[in-house]
Formats: structure tokens, C-alpha cells, sequence
């Protein structure tokens, strides 16, 4: 979702001044890219035209929308040889886009202190498409420049101790890339072949362990794989922490993030075990976990065999599911990122903790974005189908009321999950995300175990059947 083009601008209940600031933010905006338009037009810049109308270009507002950041810091250079009028355009549109990341910002904090958390990240995420080198907004977000990128302080910490990041083999010491990029590999103080070093780690329980920022990847598939893995749970990793800083960070905290009190807010590390094969997966967690076959990737909350540490399950092959790998990463962000109630889920509102997971399903990376969501996603067309033509729908006032094994007992589980999936989705996005804060709320009291059967309406401030009846109309909107 995002403020300046993706349609509407998010609105949690009760923020709607700032809204409308952040609309009138968007429309001057809009005019001054279309005055600089009508300005390449008479010196016959046709393509820069075209890229500045385009800039604001509607984007699905069933969708949410994330930048992917560049490493670099600066702009891109205009073109080697390029027109005084092509120059000149290139130096206009980044000075709009400066001005108005600059506005996104100040707005930003405004919504921040007013307890408008998501509106602020949605204005800052806006920011940064428009600046990516935000110096307030990186710092923010634990960014800091070294050596000309822009680097987190786990990489400082890292450069600083002789280490340098490999796009296949992860972090190495500075003098062994050029051997590993050869084929050796160094263990317990001597350089082997690849090969031998397969053999040595080809048991889970002596397996290769990679480590990048937020992971720690227990494996014996390889350490290639290892890196592979560990950069898309490091994608989840930010989405997430953006999407739900609410769920982990105090009002103080937030508020201290957007005043530059605080450099980052401290979270844990996470361990993730991936086994070779589906085979190697099942024969080690059959003894800990029932029905293990019919998985395709588990979070345990508890030691195991494996590892004595809470840990996310997974292995690699054909039959591995990248679906499955987001989904049970986010039950493990929601439980280990703060302290949580050991009864989650178990008296009533489960619904919300499998929602938000299947919600992370959808994510994908698009034309320099982290996307979420979408009508056209698998859990959506289930769950629209089901609403729409099954006629199947459990009202929110006894859908709330299910506990963990109300919902995993029923004989209509895939339906009670598909409705889970789209009430979610309605809860982050409907009516430009009216009801994204109360999410947030909702997920902190089902997580403290505070909740009860009437949380979710006492946050959104709605009552149940008005709630089910707006859900019923945003799903009708998706079309056919």
C-alpha cells in the first residue's frame, strides 16, 4: 500500500486528518510533476515526459507495496552525454522527489505521535521511493553509510572484523573468498575440497551453520543453499518488521525511532534448520512431531534433537514450498520477537494468528518491490470463492470465539482457514486500510493472551455484523 500511487490513502480509525494531509500531500505533488511535464514537452523530451506522468501511476491498492532499498548511496548519474534539456529535467525531477520525501517525512512524525503507526510507515516507504537516501528515514530503519552504502550496524560490526559478504558463500574472512571461489572450503583450521567437506556436514546434527543478520541456518544441503535461503528470510524479515513494528515496539519506542532517539530497537536472532531432502526432514522430526509426513515445513516452539533452541523446519528439493517457508517464518517472527502469553491461541481468536501467516504467503518481489497481498492470490481466490459462491461464512461474533483446537478439529478447516486468509487481507487493506492499526492492536492482545471474544470490535470500533457486512462488500469489489 502507499500514499503517493497506489490509490487510496490508508486510514486508521480516527487518523483521518492526517489522511487528508497526505492527500493534499499527493495532489500538489502531482501537479508539479505534470507542470514539469508540460516543461519537457516543449523542448520535445518525449521519454522524460512520459516517466514524469508516469511517476504516479496507480498502483493496486489490494496490494502492499515495500521498496527494495539500494545498497548505494547517491542517485543514479544521468546518462554519459546526455542533452543541457535532458540534464536539466534529470536535476528537476530528483529536487521534486527530494522535496517531497522531505514533506512525507514531516508528516510522518505528525502521525506517529498521534498513534497513527501504520500511516507513518506508509509515508515513510513513500519517502523513500521518492529518496532512497533519507539520511532521518535510513538512520530510522537501522541503516547507516560506510563506504559509500548504505549498511545496517550488524554489516559495520562485520567489515570492521575482516568479514565481507559473498552472494553465495555468506560471510567469509576478506582472505579466503579467492580459495572459496576455487573450490576449497576451511575447517577446523585446514582448507579441504568441497567435497570432503560435503561428506564431513552431510548429517544434520554436524551440519554447515550460516549465519546473516536475523537467521541462524542449521543445514546439511550446503552452504550455497544455506545463503539462498537466508536472503529470502531476510526479505521477509523486513516486511515484517515494518508491516507490524506495533506488535513489537512500544509507543515510546516508535516515537523515540522518529525523533532520533533511538538508532534500531533491539530483536532477537532466529534459527532455522534445513534438512537435504523431504526424507532427511521426516526420519529426524518423526519422533518429535505427529503427522510430520504430510508437512511441508513446521515451526516447533521447543528444543529438539536437532536443536535446543525454538526453531522454523524446512528442507530443500522439487517438493520444498517457498509458501510453506513464509508462512511458519511469521508464526516464528510473532512468537520470538517479544516475550508472548504460552496459551496464544488457545482460549479463542485463533483465527488471527493463522491469518496473518497465510497473508505472508503472497509475498513476492515486482519491479523493485516487496509485494503483498492481492485479489489474485491463491488464499484470496479460496477464500473469495467460498464467501461468494459456497455461500460459506461464519460471522466474526462466533468466528472469534474459536480456539486453536476448535479450528484444527473441525471437519471444514481448509474453509474456517480460506475465511482466516480474506478477513485478514480485509483487515489490512480495506477502505485504504482503515482497520490496519486495529490489526496490529488485535495481534498484541492475542499474543499477551488479553484478548477476548470481543477484541477485535472494541479496536476497530465496529460492531461484528457491521464488520461482516463490509467484509462481504470488499470481497464482492474484487471482481470476478
Amino acid at each position: 500500500m502507499a500514499v503517493g500511487s497506489a490509490g487510496p490513502v490508508p486510514i486508521a480509525a480516527g487518523a483521518e486528518d492526517h489522511s487528508a494531509m497526505a492527500a493534499r500531500l499527493v495532489d500538489g505533488y502531482r501537479e508539479k510533476l505534470a507542470e514539469l511535464a508540460d516543461w519537457c514537452d516543449q523542448r520535445e523530451l518525449a521519454d522524460e515526459a512520459l516517466q514524469t506522468r508516469d511517476w504516479l501511476k496507480p498502483r493496486d491498492p489490494a496490494r502492499l507495496f515495500v521498496p527494495v532499498l539500494p545498497a548505494e548511496v547517491g542517485p543514479p548519474p544521468p546518462p554519459q552525454g546526455e542533452a543541457e534539456a535532458a540534464a536539466e529535467w534529470h536535476k528537476r525531477f530528483y529536487r521534486l522527489r527530494q522535496e517531497q520525501a522531505a514533506a512525507y517525512y514531516v508528516l510522518a512524525r505528525k502521525a506517529v505521535k498521534a498513534s497513527h503507526a501504520s500511516l507513518a510507515f506508509d509515508l515513510i516507504m513513500e519517502a523513500l521511493r521518492e529518496n532512497p537516501d533519507h539520511d532521518a528515514i535510513r538512520k530510522l530503519l537501522g541503516f547507516r553509510q560506510y563506504r559509500g552504502r548504505w549498511v545496517t550496524n550488524y554489516e559495520i560490526r562485520r567489515a570492521q572484523a575482516g568479514y565481507v559478504w559473498h552472494e553465495r558463500f555468506g560471510w567469509l574472512k576478506r582472505n579466503q573468498v579467492d580459495q572459496y571461489e576455487q573450490g576449497k572450503r576451511y575447517h577446523q583450521g585446514r582448507w579441504i575440497t568441497a567435497e570432503e567437506d560435503a561428506r564431513l556436514h552431510a548429517d544434520i546434527a554436524a551440519g554447515w551453520v550460516v549465519a546473516t543478520e536475523h537467521y541462524n541456518i542449521l543445514t546439511n544441503r550446503g552452504i550455497e543453499e544455506a545463503v539462498r535461503l537466508g536472503k529470502k528470510l531476510e526479505g521477509l524479515y523486513r516486511v515484517w518488521k515494518q508491516l507490524f513494528i506495533g506488535f513489537y515496539a512500544t509507543e515510546r519506542q516508535l516515537a523515540g525511532l522518529f525523533e532520533g532517539q533511538a538508532a534500531t530497537i533491539q530483536l532477537p536472532q532466529h534459527n532455522v534448520v534445513y534438512f537435504r531432502d523431504r526424507r532427511d526432514y521426516v526420519a529426524t522430526l518423526r519422533p518429535i512431531s505427529k503427522n510430520i509426513e504430510i508437512s511441508l515445513g513446521i515451526y516447533i516452539h521447543g528444543p529438539t534433537t536437532v536443536t535446543k533452541l525454538p526453531a522454523v523446519y524446512f528442507f530443500a528439493g522439487d517438493d520444498s514450498d517457498e509458501v510453506t517457508l513464509f508462512h511458519e517464518a511469521v508464526h516464528q517472527l510473532f512468537h520470538e520477537s517479544r516475550k508472548v502469553s504460552p496459551l496464544v491461541g488457545r482460549a479463542c481468536n485463533f483465527w488471527i494468528i493463522e491469518g496473518a501467516a497465510m497473508y505472508f504467503e503472497s509475498l513476492r518481489e515486482e519491479n523493485g518491490y516487496h509485494v503483498l497481498g492481492g485479489f489474485d492470490t491463491q488464499r484470496m481466490l479460496d477464500a473469495r470463492f467460498r464467501l461468494l459462491e459456497s455461500r460459506f461464512y461464519v460471522p466474526l461474533a462466533t468466528f472469534c470465539e474459536l480456539n486453536m483446537t476448535d479450528m484444527q478439529s473441525d471437519p471444514r478447516i481448509g474453509m474456517l482457514y480460506s475465511q482466516a486468509a480474506g478477513l485478514c487481507h480485509f483487515l489490512i487493506h480495506a477502505d485504504g486500510g482503515r482497520y490496519r492499526d486495529a490489526l496490529v492492536g488485535y495481534l498484541n492482545a492475542v499474543y499477551d493472551g488479553r484478548d477476548n471474544v470481543g477484541t477485535l470490535s472494541r479496536l476497530t470500533g465496529r460492531p461484528y455484523a457491521e464488520l461482516d457486512r463490509q467484509y462481504a462488500e470488499y470481497m464482492a469489489a474484487g471482481g470476478k
